[in-house]
């Protein structure tokens, strides 16, 4: 069975994510944007957390971990790349090693770009694909150390996994996300009609994350900018791929 995914909102507009092996009890934490809400989904789970992987050292990513390892004694996981500024940890990681997390493999992937040293973390055996600010849903996590070029090298090593894996982004950043992606691809129908289902599903207060892989590679500007159509769109033909998606996320910062 796959293991338990819970999607936990933190801070304004931050998740965090829970897996729960239910035969083993083990559960492990990607993220800890702030204690409080991820010890209360703890408490009314009755799950005792074991382990806690980061992706990356932005303060809205680990600020909660000293208070959940002195809650809960939980070890810490992290890049190798991030061991610098990133809270002490029990166990570090490098691209293309597997870890097991709640007695699952899980495979390190390097997709610096929003940082150097984030990393995703891919489960195909539950089907999940934990990418924070790297690819979210979409968009993609603004540059402030990588290059467009490491960045959309990251992307397509992301792409290039299966559709069907459900992408646990870091951020609500759909809706403003999908007003952008509308001014690069207006006549993609997935597109529109996915626009109408975020207006749905934030109307009712509820998370648009995670989603598929295979939605985003149909709707998000910035997985799609090899394709031929999109060069056109924005006036980039015989650009790269790599120009015109620097193109893309030039576009997504002045927006």
């Amino acid at each position: 069975m796959p293991l338990t995914l819970l999607t936990i909102p933190c801070l304004r507009d931050n998740y965090a994510y829970l897996l729960h092996n239910q035969t083993s009890g083990e559960t492990a934490l990607i993220d800890a944007p702030d204690s409080g809400p991820i010890l209360e989904a703890l408490r009314r789970h009755g799950w005792s957390l074991t382990t806690i992987v980061l992706t990356h050292h932005h303060s809205d990513h680990i600020d909660g971990v000293p208070a959940l390892v002195a809650a809960t004694g939980a070890g810490v996981i992290g890049a190798s790349a991030d061991a610098h500024r990133l809270p002490p940890l029990d166990q570090r990681l490098s691209p293309g090693e597997t870890l097991p997390i709640c007695g699952e493999a899980a495979h390190i992937i390097d997709v610096s770009g929003h940082t150097v040293g984030h990393i995703a973390i891919h489960m195909p055996a539950s089907g999940y694909l934990f990418t924070a600010d790297s690819l979210m849903a979409l968009g993609c996590g603004r540059l402030l150390e990588g290059s467009p070029a490491m960045m959309w090298a990251s992307l397509q090593r992301l792409a290039a996994l299966p559709d069907d894996l459900l992408v646990c982004s870091g951020h609500e950043y759909t809706q403003a996300n999908a007003k952008f992606a509308q001014t690069i691809e207006p006549g993609n129908p997935a597109l529109i009609s996915r626009i109408a289902a975020i207006a749905e599903t934030r109307a009712k207060g509820l998370p648009t994350v995670p989603t598929l892989l295979g939605l985003e590679r149909a709707t998000n500007p910035f997985l799609r900018a090899h394709l031929p159509a999109i060069k056109a769109l924005v006036g980039l033909p015989n650009a790269s791929d790599a120009e015109v998606f620097a193109e893309i996320r030039g576009r997504k910062d002045r927006f």
